[in-house]
């Protein structure tokens, strides 16, 4: 029986402001003259060492980088991994405004970043490559796919969503503890958002927890069903915060439930939630595949855990990377290649077997170690059938253009206001939003 490992990916954690980084990233296009990757040594040349710059846990194990060097004896391959989504954003950004200097041979972007990094398509190289078409689900090529057709990442991930639940917390309020069974209580294939809350509001009658952890991340699994959350898609500027009813009715679904006592009131990654995970402070999230990791993690000598294949709404994607050659690099070629077998099914089947990133790669969905990755701690629970149903059930990619970060932070701290500081009412808050928003132009 296979288990999971430990992860401590976050692929969630805040992101910097978007406007900063449009901002860092307009500066590197000037300075560096969008690059030409003039030096385009393969892996044939050598010997070169090929830097791999990525943040938290991609997978990659010593192990698996040797194999690479093994059969490429030329080349050497030197792993530099970051803490956070935060700390390498800000690398990437600081050293493309310098003109590329410093970067790595590869670097690997978190999902949030590409609406920014897809302004400036000249500042990476095209990864294009008919021989690896049919390699990724198509929405995840899409995403990084400029409207000229030019690819500037190779996927690794994705994050297709379940619900992670502590089966004794359900048990003590009298709810049914199966998985299958609460896929049902939670509506089953029909499963909606108004199921999951009216679940939780017979629960926490019965239990001192909260329903869920934070309102900003179920707010993040809601947002992301919606297919153009903040832009037109045509036109790529962005809606009126205030006349944004689909937006406006997830955020007022979102603060009924807080009234209702549902939500912990947590951030994300703060230490409190980190506390939360010993405390019983609440009995369900928002599951991606990779959160799974930290809440083994967190939840150290806690039993009960478990994964229901179910997701209010239909399918979602929360998160995913991608794998980026600077055009700035002195071996893109190689590192070309490199990237490609990173991103190739066998390496991403060892890299979710490693730190539960669930793969992006048709055919590593399909294997049976996917499929039949089972995982311990979440009492055997078969994450691998789970979460492969969970992908199946995704439609697409939303859009995403450049104000979309910054307006989803104005509505992520309007619900922090109400939920976590408490400082404003849900309408005083909303109206706060909308100013800001406006005023991001």
């Amino acid at each position: 029986m296979l288990s999971s490992t430990r992860s401590t990916r976050r692929t969630a954690a805040r992101t910097l402001q978007a406007s900063a980084g449009v901002a860092a990233i307009a500066l590197a296009l000037t300075a560096c003259g969008g690059g030409d990757g003039s030096d385009e040594g393969s892996s044939e040349d050598g010997p070169i060492t090929l830097k791999v710059a990525t943040f938290n846990d991609f997978g990659y194990t010593d192990e698996m980088l040797a194999a690479y060097t093994e059969e490429h004896p030329n080349v050497t391959v030197e792993h530099v991994k970051a803490a956070t989504t935060d700390d390498a954003r800000s690398n990437m950004t600081t050293k493309l405004a310098a003109g590329g200097e410093g970067l790595a041979d590869i670097e690997a972007i978190e999902v949030d970043w590409l609406p920014e990094l897809s302004q400036y398509p000249d500042l990476f190289t095209d990864l294009a490559d008919p021989e690896l078409d049919g390699r990724w689900v198509d929405w995840k090529v899409q995403q990084a796919t400029t409207a000229e057709g030019k690819v500037i990442g190779y996927g690794t991930d994705i994050g297709p969503e379940a619900i992670c639940y502590r089966a004794d917390l359900f048990e003590e309020a009298g709810l049914p503890t199966d998985r299958e069974e609460v896929a049902e209580l939670l509506g089953g294939d029909g499963s909606t958002w108004e199921d999951y809350f009216a679940a939780g509001r017979d629960f926490v009658k019965e239990s001192d927890a909260a329903w869920y952890d934070s309102s900003a991340g179920t707010f993040q699994g809601m947002i992301n069903q919606l297919p153009a959350a903040f832009e037109d898609p045509e036109t790529g500027e962005a809606k009126d915060l205030g006349d944004n009813a689909d937006v406006k009715a997830i955020y007022d679904e979102i603060v009924g439930s807080v009234d209702d006592d549902l939500s912990a009131g947590l951030e994300q990654w703060g230490d409190d939630w980190v506390a939360g995970f010993q405390n019983d402070a609440f009995a369900t999230m928002l599951c991606p595949a990779w959160m799974t990791g930290p809440i083994e993690q967190n939840s150290g000598g806690i039993e009960g855990w478990d994964v229901a294949d179910v997701f209010p709404g239909g399918g979602g994607n929360w998160g995913g990377s991608f794998l980026t050659v600077p055009a700035s690099g002195a071996n893109t070629e190689a590192a070309k290649e490199l990237a490609a077998w990173l991103t190739a099914p066998e390496q991403q089947t060892k890299a979710f077997e490693t730190s539960g990133t669930f793969p992006s790669q048709i055919e590593a969905q399909d294997s049976e170690a996917v499929q039949g990755f089972t995982n311990e701690f979440f009492n055997d629970a078969p994450v691998g059938q789970i979460f492969s149903t969970r992908a199946q059930a995704i439609e697409g990619a939303p859009y995403k253009g450049a104000h979309y970060f910054a307006i989803r932070d104005e509505v992520t701290n309007a619900l922090n206001r109400v939920d976590i500081t408490k400082s404003q009412d849900a309408e005083e808050s909303w109206d706060e939003a909308v100013e800001k928003a406006a005023a991001l132009g």
